[in-house]
């Protein structure tokens, strides 16, 4: 079964960060994401950008664009995951991995539900 993994932090502290302090915590990451790639759990994953420049579209019809993300919220999403293990037990641990590299990130984890055409999900026929 696939998994989003969606992770949320406080958008100040992230931007506070140095460049090395950044840096410190990718390669952190990056050990996780060398793991799950071993192991066939690893699919999409992105790291978005400043919600100062996100635009929401909303609305009936063509809808409005205003500025900024949907929600207004203290942490923003800051990027997410997709992962393919055979229960959420697995995608918790995975969640811990990361957490483990950045502790002061929240995960939120998701069954994915829909695929739609386009960029295609390996399987590692654990799910």
């Amino acid at each position: 079964m696939h998994y989003a993994i969606l992770a949320y932090h406080a958008e100040g502290v992230v931007e506070s960060w140095s460049s090395r302090e950044d840096e410190t915590l990718m390669a952190d990451l990056l050990k996780v994401h060398d793991r799950w790639v071993a192991d066939g759990h690893f699919g999409p994953a992105a790291r978005l950008g400043p919600t100062r420049h996100a635009v929401t579209l909303r609305g009936a019809d063509d809808g409005i664009v205003v500025d900024g993300p949907f929600a207004e919220t203290r942490e923003h999403l800051l990027g997410f995951y997709i992962v393919d293990f055979p229960d959420i037990d697995g995608a918790i641990a995975a969640a811990r991995d990361l957490r483990r590299a950045n502790p002061t990130a929240v995960y939120e984890i998701r069954p994915v539900m829909l695929y739609l055409p386009g960029t295609p999900l390996a399987t590692s026929g654990a799910g």
